[in-house]
């Protein structure tokens, strides 16, 4: 399991460099990231490989020796469960993160929104291929992914192909 998620992630990497970006990506403004460690429910995303199947998927993100974060992925596929660690690192804006879960391999993590109170967000990319709707709990109230919803649209994503995702 493990390498075939490296190998999405490197894929996904080569794609997201050579893509036409055709959303608008740009990050908030204001981001305190000690306020984002933590847990966080997958809600919805878009479909790419490495998660393929995957359900109850949930991420920790916690800080590091070295000071980058520790990133944990799991949750479930076929009835196993699956896990993936990576790491990620800061650059220049703040909200703007470069994650590895494969050796040297980076790719984009874009806070495009965030609660006021730190408890959902939408994510995405360097690319317009990859979007995630993250909550602190397993569900989100309805007003909540109309308004995340709207600001996907407005970005320029198709939020019509979302899949969203079991939960507990």
């Amino acid at each position: 399991m493990k390498k075939v998620l490296c190998f999405a992630m490197v894929g996904m990497v080569f794609f997201s460099c050579c893509s036409k970006l055709t959303v608008n990506n740009s990050v908030v403004k204001d981001f305190d990231v000690n306020r984002y460690l933590g847990d966080w429910y997958e809600i919805a995303r878009l479909d790419h490989s490495f998660e393929r199947g995957i359900e109850y998927a949930k991420a920790n993100y916690s800080i590091r020796d070295d000071g980058k974060i520790k990133v944990l992925n799991s949750g479930i596929k076929k009835g196993k469960e699956s896990s993936a660690e990576g790491k990620a690192k800061f650059t220049d804006t703040p909200a703007h993160l470069r994650v590895s879960f494969f050796g040297p391999f980076y790719a984009d993590y874009r806070i495009l929104m965030i609660g006021p109170k730190y408890d959902y967000a939408l994510v995405g990319s360097g690319s317009d291929n990859y979007l995630w709707i993250l909550s602190r709990t397993p569900y989100l109230p309805d007003n909540v992914v109309r308004e995340i919803l709207q600001n996907a649209k407005e970005r320029g994503y198709n939020t019509d192909n979302l899949i969203w995702v079991k939960q507990k």
